[in-house]
């Protein structure tokens, strides 16, 4: 059975659900910064996923990074799924920039997150939903 991990859990925000994954907004204000987890058990890595599903999932990463940068006049998309710290499969989707503090190095392991404050939190949150929306599963 599918459960999100905790660590997962633990950092990130609610966006929605897409056919195939739980779409998560990070709690780090440095970085618009989405990720896509497919709501399959027991998954590490991509090529463990059918090949529906990795159709599936590469469908809702485009739709997703194309709607960043639109939303937020990304400079480029960093999409990565590395699972070196939370091995569940999960999908990055990083808006960069020239001005962000690590450009043009990996965000990866550098500086500490800054948490949304909760208001900044709903705003993300609202912006993302209206730009997602086609994707998003209603519930």
């Amino acid at each position: 059975m599918y459960q999100l991990h905790r660590q997962l859990k633990q950092d990130t925000h609610l966006i929605g659900q897409y056919e195939l994954c739980d779409v998560l907004l990070m709690n780090d204000a440095r970085y618009p910064w989405v990720i896509l987890v497919p709501r399959v058990a027991n998954t590490r890595e991509l090529h463990e996923l059918s090949a529906e599903q990795q159709q599936r999932l590469m469908l809702e990463s485009s739709f997703t990074a194309k709607a960043m940068v639109q939303l937020f006049s990304a400079y480029k998309m960093n999409v990565a799924a590395l699972g070196n710290v939370v091995e569940q499969l999960h999908l990055h989707h990083v808006a960069r920039f020239p001005t962000d503090a690590t450009w043009p190095k990996p965000i990866w392991g550098v500086g500490d997150a800054e948490p949304y404050s909760d208001l900044a939190a709903n705003v993300m949150l609202s912006q993302l939903r209206r730009v997602l929306d086609d994707f998003l599963i209603q519930q």
